[in-house]
């Protein structure tokens, strides 16, 4: 049952089939035939859940019997709000400030559209937060930030305090400069400018600690190095665009010289160096795997990958293109990968809680726990069944679609 803005609800549903556990300790994810789930929520939070609860008088109550309960879903690699659909229209594409290589300073936040038309399509899909990053034509691409797919305005959209900042390695950044005739033409100019910058961005930080005791000793201020201070400190994680193998491992090297808190993005050829991700513990958001292959960095992508992958550590699987809408077949996809040895556990954490963990926000999101925001996403089947359709959607304790 659910209590929020002084109503009530409760949920009744069964899955006929199967029990399934979720999250790090092992909790339930789904209960069997016929037993009210309770949970009871203030707030915008659920402040329990159980099978035993007493109904409060007056409940709204919601049958849910045959469906599944999920946590609100989770893409954690999207350009929705900032890669507007239609992409192809003037003024709708602002996920790439390519001025230059370098631009630490830029913020998607900035860039947010709250009517972008890619937001109702994945909403009623089941996904409740994504995370909105920039685009990888440069070096370091600015912060992204997570959004809640609710809301008239950024402000009411943003999750604030848990921005991550932007880093690309591979074709991108080289079509984008090479074309230009200015650094980075190759992959070694990449890792280079990388390095200069985060070495720059170091000294620049430690001025600023110097500069406590001793005002004289502070640097001029520049507002690149300032947005990669809280990066060179190791209090901003790095998201890292990275699709061939070789970029996956140049990345991983630079990230350890700076001891960087980083996650490799898209990952597409993890599988030829699993052992090493797995020995490093890398974290790793996999994915898009339905898009064409357009260019030559991800002709070896395999939807064997995320199964492969999975094995060790965390994966996190996502959908990412130039059109955010697309993480609405996100479930579906994912179905293609539990074909391929991807297991169900890890899929479902793949979207929820393990998507959560990559956004440091699995304090509030990602499972189903008294005291997390009551996002809830209810399927009529299997959520990775293509015949299945995500019938209520509750974000924050809100309604945002029920069609049960």
């Amino acid at each position: 049952m659910f209590i929020w803005n002084g109503k009530k609800l409760a949920f009744n549903f069964l899955d006929a089939d199967m029990m399934k556990k979720f999250s790090d300790a092992g909790k339930e994810m789904w209960k069997k035939l016929g037993e009210y789930e309770e949970k009871n929520a203030e707030d915008g939070k659920i402040k329990a859940i159980g099978t035993d609860l007493t109904i409060p008088e007056g409940a709204q109550v919601i049958d849910a019997s045959g469906c599944w309960v999920t946590p609100g879903l989770i893409d954690c690699h999207t350009h929705i709000c900032n890669f507007n659909e239609p992409g192809t229209l003037p003024g709708m594409y602002d996920g790439n400030e390519m001025s230059g290589p370098i631009q630490a300073q830029v913020r998607a936040m900035d860039a947010v559209y709250p009517d972008d038309y890619a937001i109702v399509p994945v909403r009623e899909a089941g996904f409740t937060t994504i995370y909105s990053t920039p685009g990888s034509g440069y070096v370091i691409g600015g912060t992204g930030i997570s959004l809640k797919l609710l809301g008239h305005t950024p402000q009411e959209m943003a999750i604030k305090g848990c921005e991550q900042m932007k880093f690309a390695f591979g074709e991108n950044p080289k079509r984008n400069y090479g074309n230009r005739k200015q650094m980075p033409m190759t992959r070694m100019g990449i890792a280079a400018i990388l390095r200069e910058t985060l070495y720059n961005a170091k000294i620049y930080s430690d001025a600023l600690l110097a500069a406590k005791d001793d005002p004289s000793k502070a640097p001029k201020p520049d507002f690149k190095l300032d947005a990669l201070v809280p990066v060179v400190r190791g209090q901003m994680r790095c998201r890292i665009h990275a699709h061939r193998s070789d970029d996956i491992l140049t990345a991983i090297s630079i990230a350890e010289e700076y001891n960087l808190d980083y996650v490799i993005e898209h990952c597409t050829e993890g599988f030829k160096i699993k052992d090493v991700l797995n020995e490093k513990h890398v974290k790793r958001v996999v994915g898009p795997h339905l898009t064409a292959p357009s260019e030559l960095e991800i002709h070896n992508r395999t939807i064997d990958n995320p199964g492969m992958l999975s094995k060790e550590e965390i994966i996190t699987l996502c959908l990412t293109a130039y059109t955010g809408s697309q993480t609405s077949v996100l479930p579906m996809t994912i179905g293609f990968f539990i074909r391929r040895g991807l297991s169900f556990e890890d899929a479902i954490k793949g979207v929820t809680i393990n998507a959560a963990k990559v956004l440091q926000l699995d304090d509030r999101i990602g499972s189903l726990e008294a005291g997390k925001d009551a996002d809830i996403a209810v399927f009529d089947g299997n959520p990775f069944d293509s015949m299945s359709l995500c019938r209520l959607v509750m974000i924050d304790g809100e309604i945002y679609k029920n069609t049960l």
